[in-house]
Protein backbone atom coordinates (compact mmCIF):
# COMPACT_ATOMS: atom_id res chain seq x y z
CA UNK A 1 0.00 0.00 0.00
CA UNK A 2 1.31 3.46 -0.85
CA UNK A 3 2.44 5.45 2.11
CA UNK A 4 1.32 8.73 0.51
CA UNK A 5 -1.94 9.66 -1.21
CA UNK A 6 -2.42 12.09 -4.07
CA UNK A 7 -5.29 14.17 -5.45
CA UNK A 8 -5.71 15.40 -9.08
CA UNK A 9 -5.52 19.17 -9.45
CA UNK A 10 -7.52 20.26 -12.58
CA UNK A 11 -5.95 23.69 -12.58
CA UNK A 12 -2.36 22.50 -12.75
CA UNK A 13 -3.30 19.24 -14.45
CA UNK A 14 -1.12 17.39 -11.97
CA UNK A 15 -1.42 15.23 -8.89
CA UNK A 16 -0.82 17.01 -5.64
CA UNK A 17 0.25 15.10 -2.54
CA UNK A 18 -2.37 15.04 0.18
CA UNK A 19 -1.01 16.14 3.51
CA UNK A 20 -2.83 14.71 6.59
CA UNK A 21 -2.71 16.61 9.85
CA UNK A 22 -1.90 14.91 13.12
CA UNK A 23 -5.41 15.67 14.39
CA UNK A 24 -6.92 13.92 11.41
CA UNK A 25 -4.72 10.88 11.95
CA UNK A 26 -5.62 10.71 15.63
CA UNK A 27 -9.38 10.93 14.95
CA UNK A 28 -9.15 8.34 12.22
CA UNK A 29 -7.26 5.96 14.50
CA UNK A 30 -9.83 6.49 17.25
CA UNK A 31 -12.58 5.76 14.72
CA UNK A 32 -10.98 2.45 13.86
CA UNK A 33 -10.64 1.59 17.55
CA UNK A 34 -14.25 2.47 18.38
CA UNK A 35 -15.56 0.53 15.41
CA UNK A 36 -13.48 -2.50 16.40
CA UNK A 37 -14.69 -2.35 19.99
CA UNK A 38 -18.33 -1.99 18.92
CA UNK A 39 -18.12 -4.85 16.47
CA UNK A 40 -16.19 -7.07 18.91
CA UNK A 41 -18.55 -6.26 21.78
CA UNK A 42 -21.55 -7.00 19.59
CA UNK A 43 -20.12 -10.36 18.59
CA UNK A 44 -19.29 -11.16 22.23
CA UNK A 45 -22.82 -10.21 23.28
CA UNK A 46 -24.37 -12.42 20.62
CA UNK A 47 -22.14 -15.33 21.62
CA UNK A 48 -22.88 -14.87 25.32
CA UNK A 49 -26.64 -14.91 24.66
CA UNK A 50 -26.47 -18.35 23.09
CA UNK A 51 -23.34 -19.88 24.60
CA UNK A 52 -21.89 -19.86 28.15
CA UNK A 53 -18.33 -18.77 28.49
CA UNK A 54 -16.03 -21.07 30.53
CA UNK A 55 -16.05 -18.71 33.47
CA UNK A 56 -19.83 -18.42 33.37
CA UNK A 57 -20.21 -22.21 33.35
CA UNK A 58 -17.94 -22.45 36.36
CA UNK A 59 -19.88 -19.76 38.23
CA UNK A 60 -23.21 -21.45 37.43
CA UNK A 61 -21.91 -24.77 38.75
CA UNK A 62 -20.77 -23.03 41.93
CA UNK A 63 -24.18 -21.38 42.31
CA UNK A 64 -26.00 -24.69 41.90
CA UNK A 65 -23.69 -26.27 44.47
CA UNK A 66 -24.23 -23.43 46.94
CA UNK A 67 -28.00 -23.59 46.50
CA UNK A 68 -27.93 -27.33 47.18
CA UNK A 69 -25.88 -26.75 50.32
CA UNK A 70 -28.28 -24.07 51.52
CA UNK A 71 -31.20 -26.46 51.01
CA UNK A 72 -29.42 -29.19 53.00
CA UNK A 73 -28.55 -26.67 55.70
CA UNK A 74 -32.19 -25.61 55.84
CA UNK A 75 -33.30 -29.23 56.36
CA UNK A 76 -30.74 -29.69 59.14
CA UNK A 77 -32.07 -26.54 60.78
CA UNK A 78 -35.58 -28.02 60.63
CA UNK A 79 -34.28 -31.10 62.47
CA UNK A 80 -32.49 -28.94 65.03
CA UNK A 81 -35.67 -26.90 65.62
CA UNK A 82 -37.70 -30.10 66.14
CA UNK A 83 -35.20 -31.36 68.72
CA UNK A 84 -35.25 -27.96 70.42
CA UNK A 85 -39.04 -28.01 70.52
CA UNK A 86 -38.94 -31.41 72.27
CA UNK A 87 -36.37 -30.11 74.77
CA UNK A 88 -38.42 -27.00 75.43
CA UNK A 89 -41.57 -29.05 75.91
CA UNK A 90 -39.74 -31.30 78.36
CA UNK A 91 -38.39 -28.28 80.20
CA UNK A 92 -41.74 -26.46 80.48
CA UNK A 93 -44.01 -29.45 81.10
CA UNK A 94 -41.76 -31.75 83.11
CA UNK A 95 -38.82 -30.11 84.87
CA UNK A 96 -40.55 -26.86 85.73
CA UNK A 97 -43.74 -28.69 86.68
CA UNK A 98 -41.67 -30.88 89.01
CA UNK A 99 -40.34 -27.82 90.83
CA UNK A 100 -43.66 -25.97 90.52
CA UNK A 101 -42.00 -23.18 88.56
CA UNK A 102 -43.65 -21.14 85.84
CA UNK A 103 -42.80 -22.20 82.29
CA UNK A 104 -40.81 -19.81 80.14
CA UNK A 105 -43.18 -17.55 78.14
CA UNK A 106 -43.33 -18.18 74.41
CA UNK A 107 -42.72 -14.49 73.87
CA UNK A 108 -39.27 -14.94 75.41
CA UNK A 109 -38.46 -18.23 73.67
CA UNK A 110 -39.52 -16.85 70.28
CA UNK A 111 -38.26 -13.31 70.77
CA UNK A 112 -37.41 -11.57 67.50
CA UNK A 113 -34.72 -9.08 66.70
CA UNK A 114 -36.03 -5.53 66.64
CA UNK A 115 -34.40 -2.34 65.49
CA UNK A 116 -32.35 -2.05 62.31
CA UNK A 117 -32.47 -4.66 59.59
CA UNK A 118 -29.75 -7.13 60.59
CA UNK A 119 -29.76 -8.72 57.14
CA UNK A 120 -29.51 -5.62 54.92
CA UNK A 121 -26.03 -6.66 53.73
CA UNK A 122 -27.49 -9.91 52.36
CA UNK A 123 -30.14 -8.22 50.23
CA UNK A 124 -29.93 -7.13 46.63
CA UNK A 125 -28.60 -10.36 45.16
CA UNK A 126 -30.23 -13.02 43.02
CA UNK A 127 -30.53 -15.54 45.87
CA UNK A 128 -30.81 -13.05 48.72
CA UNK A 129 -34.06 -14.57 49.99
CA UNK A 130 -32.44 -18.01 50.51
CA UNK A 131 -29.33 -16.65 52.22
CA UNK A 132 -31.19 -14.22 54.47
CA UNK A 133 -33.76 -16.91 55.41
CA UNK A 134 -30.99 -19.27 56.52
CA UNK A 135 -29.32 -16.48 58.48
CA UNK A 136 -32.59 -15.55 60.22
CA UNK A 137 -33.36 -19.16 61.19
CA UNK A 138 -29.83 -19.65 62.49
CA UNK A 139 -30.24 -16.56 64.68
CA UNK A 140 -33.56 -17.92 65.97
CA UNK A 141 -31.95 -21.25 66.86
CA UNK A 142 -29.08 -19.51 68.64
CA UNK A 143 -31.56 -17.38 70.60
CA UNK A 144 -33.58 -20.44 71.62
CA UNK A 145 -30.41 -22.25 72.67
CA UNK A 146 -29.40 -19.30 74.84
CA UNK A 147 -32.84 -19.16 76.48
CA UNK A 148 -32.82 -22.93 77.03
CA UNK A 149 -29.31 -22.89 78.49
CA UNK A 150 -30.35 -20.15 80.92
CA UNK A 151 -33.46 -22.15 81.85
CA UNK A 152 -31.44 -25.28 82.60
CA UNK A 153 -29.13 -23.24 84.83
CA UNK A 154 -32.19 -22.20 86.85
CA UNK A 155 -33.55 -25.77 86.91
CA UNK A 156 -30.17 -26.98 88.19
CA UNK A 157 -30.29 -24.42 90.99
CA UNK A 158 -33.82 -25.50 91.88
CA UNK A 159 -32.66 -29.13 91.92
CA UNK A 160 -29.81 -28.36 94.33
CA UNK A 161 -32.27 -26.64 96.64
CA UNK A 162 -34.77 -29.52 96.51
CA UNK A 163 -32.71 -32.65 97.18
CA UNK A 164 -35.54 -34.45 98.99
CA UNK A 165 -37.86 -33.85 96.08
CA UNK A 166 -35.28 -35.08 93.59
CA UNK A 167 -34.83 -38.46 95.31
CA UNK A 168 -38.60 -38.91 95.56
CA UNK A 169 -39.68 -38.02 92.04
CA UNK A 170 -39.74 -41.03 89.64
CA UNK A 171 -36.62 -40.83 87.47
CA UNK A 172 -35.54 -44.35 86.43
CA UNK A 173 -37.05 -47.21 84.48
CA UNK A 174 -38.94 -49.74 86.65
CA UNK A 175 -37.11 -52.64 84.96
CA UNK A 176 -33.36 -52.60 84.35
CA UNK A 177 -32.50 -51.83 80.76
CA UNK A 178 -30.78 -55.19 80.24
CA UNK A 179 -33.74 -57.15 81.67
CA UNK A 180 -36.66 -56.07 79.49
CA UNK A 181 -36.96 -56.87 75.80
CA UNK A 182 -38.64 -53.72 74.59
CA UNK A 183 -41.31 -51.14 75.27
CA UNK A 184 -44.29 -52.64 73.48
CA UNK A 185 -46.76 -49.81 73.98
CA UNK A 186 -46.34 -46.14 74.86
CA UNK A 187 -48.52 -43.51 76.51
CA UNK A 188 -51.29 -42.41 74.18
CA UNK A 189 -54.76 -40.92 74.47
CA UNK A 190 -56.43 -43.28 71.99
CA UNK A 191 -55.64 -46.82 70.91
CA UNK A 192 -57.48 -50.09 70.26
CA UNK A 193 -57.47 -52.41 73.28
CA UNK A 194 -55.92 -55.79 72.29
CA UNK A 195 -58.62 -57.85 74.05
CA UNK A 196 -61.72 -55.66 74.24
CA UNK A 197 -61.20 -54.36 70.68
CA UNK A 198 -62.52 -50.93 71.63
CA UNK A 199 -60.82 -47.54 71.60
CA UNK A 200 -59.43 -46.73 75.04
CA UNK A 201 -56.60 -44.52 76.28
CA UNK A 202 -53.33 -46.15 77.28
CA UNK A 203 -52.24 -44.21 80.34
CA UNK A 204 -48.81 -45.75 80.85
CA UNK A 205 -45.91 -47.61 79.29
CA UNK A 206 -45.75 -51.40 78.78
CA UNK A 207 -42.39 -53.10 79.35
CA UNK A 208 -42.22 -56.57 77.78
CA UNK A 209 -40.21 -58.91 80.03
CA UNK A 210 -40.22 -62.59 81.10
CA UNK A 211 -42.40 -63.60 84.01
CA UNK A 212 -40.47 -63.19 87.27
CA UNK A 213 -38.34 -60.23 86.13
CA UNK A 214 -37.74 -57.89 89.08
CA UNK A 215 -39.68 -54.62 89.17
CA UNK A 216 -37.98 -51.67 90.87
CA UNK A 217 -39.56 -48.61 92.48
CA UNK A 218 -38.57 -45.50 90.51
CA UNK A 219 -38.26 -43.04 93.39
CA UNK A 220 -38.27 -42.83 97.19
CA UNK A 221 -41.76 -43.26 98.60
CA UNK A 222 -44.26 -45.27 100.61
CA UNK A 223 -46.41 -48.21 99.45
CA UNK A 224 -49.92 -46.77 99.42
CA UNK A 225 -51.96 -49.65 98.01
CA UNK A 226 -51.56 -53.28 96.96
CA UNK A 227 -54.17 -55.35 95.17
CA UNK A 228 -53.68 -59.08 94.62
CA UNK A 229 -55.93 -60.24 91.83
CA UNK A 230 -55.21 -63.16 89.50
CA UNK A 231 -58.51 -62.91 87.65
CA UNK A 232 -58.54 -62.05 83.96
CA UNK A 233 -59.91 -58.57 84.51
CA UNK A 234 -58.55 -55.11 85.18
CA UNK A 235 -54.91 -54.53 86.09
CA UNK A 236 -54.57 -57.80 87.95
CA UNK A 237 -52.07 -57.64 90.82
CA UNK A 238 -50.72 -54.13 91.20
CA UNK A 239 -48.84 -51.75 93.54
CA UNK A 240 -49.45 -48.03 94.03
CA UNK A 241 -46.55 -46.01 95.52
CA UNK A 242 -46.90 -42.49 96.94
CA UNK A 243 -43.74 -40.41 96.44
CA UNK A 244 -45.00 -37.22 98.02
CA UNK A 245 -44.92 -33.87 96.24
CA UNK A 246 -48.19 -34.93 94.52
CA UNK A 247 -46.50 -37.83 92.67
CA UNK A 248 -47.56 -41.48 92.50
CA UNK A 249 -46.39 -44.46 90.45
CA UNK A 250 -48.45 -47.50 89.49
CA UNK A 251 -47.12 -51.01 88.67
CA UNK A 252 -49.65 -53.50 87.23
CA UNK A 253 -50.07 -57.11 85.97
CA UNK A 254 -47.56 -58.35 88.56
CA UNK A 255 -46.94 -62.00 89.31
CA UNK A 256 -45.55 -61.48 92.83
CA UNK A 257 -45.42 -58.63 95.36
CA UNK A 258 -42.37 -58.19 97.63
CA UNK A 259 -43.59 -55.26 99.75
CA UNK A 260 -46.47 -54.39 102.06
CA UNK A 261 -48.70 -51.35 102.52
CA UNK A 262 -47.01 -48.57 104.49
CA UNK A 263 -43.49 -49.80 103.75
CA UNK A 264 -40.93 -47.09 103.03
CA UNK A 265 -38.99 -47.49 99.82
CA UNK A 266 -35.76 -46.19 98.34
CA UNK A 267 -35.34 -45.68 94.63
CA UNK A 268 -34.25 -48.95 93.02
CA UNK A 269 -35.77 -51.28 95.67
CA UNK A 270 -37.36 -54.43 94.23
CA UNK A 271 -41.11 -54.30 94.89
CA UNK A 272 -42.43 -57.17 92.75
CA UNK A 273 -42.07 -59.39 89.71
CA UNK A 274 -43.41 -59.16 86.16
CA UNK A 275 -46.49 -61.26 85.52
CA UNK A 276 -49.48 -61.73 83.25
CA UNK A 277 -52.37 -61.13 85.66
CA UNK A 278 -55.48 -59.15 84.84
CA UNK A 279 -56.59 -58.18 81.36
CA UNK A 280 -53.27 -58.93 79.67
CA UNK A 281 -52.19 -60.90 76.60
CA UNK A 282 -48.53 -61.56 77.58
CA UNK A 283 -46.13 -61.10 80.51
CA UNK A 284 -45.29 -57.45 80.90
CA UNK A 285 -45.30 -54.52 83.31
CA UNK A 286 -47.79 -51.69 82.90
CA UNK A 287 -46.18 -48.61 84.48
CA UNK A 288 -47.80 -45.22 85.15
CA UNK A 289 -46.71 -41.87 86.58
CA UNK A 290 -49.35 -39.63 88.15
CA UNK A 291 -49.16 -36.00 89.25
CA UNK A 292 -52.12 -34.67 91.24
CA UNK A 293 -54.07 -37.77 90.14
CA UNK A 294 -53.41 -36.89 86.49
CA UNK A 295 -51.64 -39.37 84.19
CA UNK A 296 -48.33 -38.15 82.74
CA UNK A 297 -46.22 -39.75 80.00
CA UNK A 298 -43.65 -41.87 81.92
CA UNK A 299 -40.87 -41.59 79.34
CA UNK A 300 -40.39 -37.99 80.43
CA UNK A 301 -39.29 -39.30 83.84
CA UNK A 302 -36.42 -41.57 82.79
CA UNK A 303 -33.95 -38.69 82.93
CA UNK A 304 -31.43 -40.41 85.27
CA UNK A 305 -30.80 -43.34 82.95
CA UNK A 306 -31.23 -41.96 79.47
CA UNK A 307 -29.10 -40.02 77.01
CA UNK A 308 -30.48 -37.31 74.71
CA UNK A 309 -30.14 -39.77 71.80
CA UNK A 310 -32.09 -42.46 73.67
CA UNK A 311 -34.78 -39.95 74.59
CA UNK A 312 -35.16 -38.78 70.99
CA UNK A 313 -35.39 -42.40 69.83
CA UNK A 314 -38.08 -43.15 72.42
CA UNK A 315 -40.03 -40.07 71.35
CA UNK A 316 -39.98 -41.34 67.77
CA UNK A 317 -41.05 -44.85 68.82
CA UNK A 318 -43.85 -43.44 70.97
CA UNK A 319 -45.42 -41.91 67.87
CA UNK A 320 -45.80 -45.36 66.35
CA UNK A 321 -48.75 -47.59 67.16
CA UNK A 322 -46.80 -50.54 68.60
CA UNK A 323 -48.32 -53.71 70.09
CA UNK A 324 -50.60 -53.06 73.07
CA UNK A 325 -50.60 -55.80 75.71
CA UNK A 326 -53.37 -54.46 77.99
Amino acid sequence: MAKSKYKFNPESLSFDRIERSLKYKVFRFMGYMVSSIVIGGGLLLVISLFYDLPKERMLKRENRYLLTQYELLSKKMDQAINVLDDIQNRDDNIYRVIFEAEPIPNSLRNAGFGGVNRYADLEGYRNSDIVSNVAKRLDIIMNKLYVQSTSYDKVFEMAKNNEEMMVSIPSIRPIAIDEYKRISSYFRHRRVHPILKIIRPHTGVDFTAPRGTFVRVTGDGVVEKIKSNRSRSGYGTYILVNHGFSYQTFYAHLDKVHVKVGQKLTRGDVIGEVGNTGLSVAPHLHYEVRKNEKMIDPINFFFQEITPEDYQRMIEYSRLTGQALD
